[in-house]
């Protein structure tokens, strides 16, 4: 007989199912897809983890009620999400810490100009890579066993139950599974199925970057979904960010989004406006621009600033294009100079005196302009000016596969009792759309580890069929 528990995925969330499994006393074989010095997918892009808590702690200030986050979820999903769920990833991540210490996870404050996040995200120290890095280090004191370049294509499931996986010619059996696999973002022919064909012909899908790995290909999801596991989600939402367009096409991380957006305007490729640049706080807002510019000519924008923003921002790792006057800056990105003197005239003339505070939701704003730019409105007028291009930069899918408290993978409503799903392959049941910063390693964390221990005492009990 194989292992106790087999766990497919090799990022945060197949991590924390691997090290609650094996502390529940089960043996624990890990597969990774991806090479050993690429492990951890798209986790060790990360930075932080989004926390409740209801008085200051340690690296979190003030207060973050589990209220306030369940708003701020219900706010970016527009209402797609499971609240019983998200409740309990919301609990989950008031309790969590101490387990992640203890597996050598270390915490410190955010860098000053970290979107405004020091209360409500605990950063990790070094990065995600170092809390993949402890992670994998306390599996392998912990006996798990892990194995790199292992790719699971299919699995052999038996009215519901997992039996094996395999790997290429190789047979892996077990007695239960976790499948933490990832979703499907760096699979660009299914990306460009799901996005299909715009109304000017375009297939807006082959303008993605992948933000993240490359390994996620969605082979084991797309496997689940023809096996008749039950679905979550729409192939076309996912956490999207506007990035630099000169960004690469995998792994460009966090150094490639482009933080200026709501102090400035952004333009499409024909030099117009097209939604309000101040309409939130960043780390609510930051997610949804990928999708914006998707919807926008060549899913190209352009981020426009002037000196005024300088020094407001996390700078990011392109250059950018720098102009003495606004009409050279619109010759110098290939914009019609007539049409982008015309919006940027119009806003400026529609800006109304305030009191600007980019540390809240300030009194300037619009009037009389179509669409308004609802906070930190200011005019356009102080050179030098700076455009950075922006490309839609896709992080991670929310297809997934339907899942429940116990994380136990679904068939026709009928909850597995040996197959369980954590992270990106199935967050869809918490994010229907949108996104906020560090609320995906809050439902990594939180339905791993559920997940881990669900498929130990699956595997102890010796669920029999």
């Amino acid at each position: 007989m194989g292992t106790d528990v087999l766990v497919i995925g090799g990022g945060n969330a197949a991590l924390c199912a691997a090290l609650m499994a094996a502390e529940a006393g089960a043996s624990v074989m890990l597969l990774e897809a991806a090479p050993r010095e690429w492990r951890g997918g798209n986790s060790g892009h990360t930075r932080n983890l989004r926390c409740m808590h209801d008085a200051p702690q340690d690296v979190l200030v003030d207060a973050y009620p589990e209220e306030e986050f369940w708003q701020d979820l219900l706010k970016v999903t527009g209402g797609i999400t499971n609240e019983k769920l998200a409740r309990l990833t919301i609990r989950a991540s008031s309790t969590c810490r101490d387990w992640m210490r203890k597996h050598g996870v270390h915490f410190q404050p955010p860098l000053s100009g970290a979107l405004h996040v020091a209360r409500t995200n605990a950063f990790f120290m070094g990065g995600g890579k170092a809390l993949v890095n402890a992670y994998y280090r306390s599996a392998e004191k912990l006996g798990v066993q892990i194995r790199y370049e292992a790719p699971v294509e299919r699995l052999e499931i038996e009215n519901g139950r997992f039996v094996a996986a395999w790997v290429g010619d190789e047979r892996i059996t077990a007695k239960s599974c976790v499948l933490a696999a990832g979703g499907f973002e760096s699979n660009r022919e299914w990306l460009r199925e799901a996005w299909g064909q715009n109304e000017r012909g375009e297939w807006p899908a082959d303008n993605f970057l992948i933000r993240g790995t490359r390994f996620n290909q969605g082979v084991l999801l797309k496997h689940m979904l023809a096996q008749g596991a039950d679905p979550i989600g729409d192939a076309t939402q996912a956490h999207m960010v506007a990035i630099d367009a000169r960004a690469p096409l995998y792994d460009g991380g966090i150094c490639t989004r482009i933080d200026c957006v709501s102090l400035g305007v952004v333009v499409n490729t024909e030099a117009r406006r097209f939604y309000d640049e101040g309409e939130d706080f960043w780390p609510k807002r930051y997610a949804i621009w990928g999708r914006l510019v998707a919807q926008q000519p060549g899913q190209t924008a352009y981020s426009i600033i002037d000196s005024k923003a300088i020094g407001r921002f996390m700078p990011p790792v392109f250059d950018d294009v720098k102009a003495n006057t606004l009409p050279e800056l619109a010759q110098k990105i290939g914009l019609d100079v007539d049409t982008f003197m015309q919006t940027l005239n119009d806003y400026n003339a529609a800006c109304r005196p305030g009191t600007f505070d980019h540390t809240t939701l300030d009194d300037c704003h619009t009037d009389g302009v179509t669409p308004a730019k609802t906070h930190w409105a200011r005019t356009i007028d102080s050179g030098p000016f700076y455009a950075y291009a922006l490309r839609p930069g896709v992080t991670f899918t929310y297809l997934g596969l339907e899942t429940d408290d116990t994380a136990a993978v679904r068939f026709g409503g009928v909850p597995s009792d040996n197959l369980f799903v954590a992270g990106e392959m199935m967050a869809g049941n918490v994010l229907g759309k949108g996104y906020t910063a560090g609320v995906g390693m809050s439902i990594g964390t939180a339905f791993g580890r559920i997940a881990g221990t669900q498929a130990a005492q699956a595997a102890l009990a010796g669920a029999q069929p």
